[in-house]
């Protein structure tokens, strides 16, 4: 399993925000064949969804766990009934935290602009 530091965290979250569910765990469990489903899914964009159908919580977080231990993937969210994962395409390294752009010099108020003291 992949580890993120919660920097990396926060730019997948973000990512991940617009996208829709493409793999659905139901009745059945974690078959084989989702979890080639989640794989092949994976490979294609990297970074997707996954809807769980199970009203225990316990489960999701094992549901979870498993993929992200079977697919060497790393877990990014589990919010609600909704799992994000992430795994890295094989030519692509961990994306990069961006810094947070830091001010220059402080902003100038109305006043500023307007000139003298008026007297």
């Amino acid at each position: 399993m992949l580890n993120l530091s919660s920097d990396e965290r926060r730019v997948l979250r973000a990512r991940a925000h617009s996208l829709q569910p493409v793999v659905s765990i139901s009745q059945n469990g974690l078959s084989e064949s989702v979890v080639r489903e989640v794989d092949v899914n994976l490979g294609s964009h990297e970074l997707i969804k996954i809807r769980v159908y199970n009203d225990d919580r316990q489960v999701r977080e094992q549901f979870l766990a498993a993929l992200c231990e079977r697919l060497e993937a790393a877990p990014v969210q589990h919010i609600g009934k909704l799992l994000v994962i992430w795994r890295p395409r094989a030519d692509d390294p961990v994306p990069p935290a961006r810094p947070r752009p830091k001010r220059s010099e402080p902003r100038r108020s109305k006043r500023s602009f307007q000139g003298g003291s008026g007297a």
